[in-house]
């Protein structure tokens, strides 16, 4: 059950490692910040955005979760998200990664119409 009850708070790998990195390049940035130094400014965002990028890869790779509550038996934040291969529906991380629902329609070949007789001129003949 745990501290927090039975809600799921969303704690993931992804969560968590994607925090730690963010939080960690932004103290670069504010140590590079009080030291007057524009190198370590940019090191600190360049940390930041790959922050990101890791949360993202570990999303995809199944250490993150879809949108809402999770099942209790999967709700601990070290428990792999299976279904993270076929996307999660309404996620945007999964759909730029071209999974999901919406991601790729199946598409079925319509049946093509039947050929239409014409005349000399090329107008369709009526019956």
């Amino acid at each position: 059950m745990g501290m927090h009850g039975d809600h799921d708070l969303g704690h993931t790998v992804a969560g968590w490692a994607g925090t730690t990195i963010a939080v960690t390049g932004c103290t670069v940035m504010a140590v590079a910040l009080a030291a007057g130094s524009p190198t370590g400014l940019w090191l600190g965002g360049v940390v930041v955005v790959s922050a990101a990028l890791v949360t993202w890869l570990l999303h995809l790779a199944g250490w993150g979760k879809a949108g809402g509550p999770r099942p209790v038996a999967q709700q601990h934040w070290r428990v792999r998200d299976a279904s993270a291969r076929r996307g999660h529906p309404d996620c945007l991380g999964c759909r730029m990664a071209g999974r999901g629902v919406n991601a790729a329609p199946d598409v079925t070949p319509a049946a093509s119409p039947a050929p239409v007789e014409r005349t000399a001129v090329g107008q369709p003949s009526w019956p």
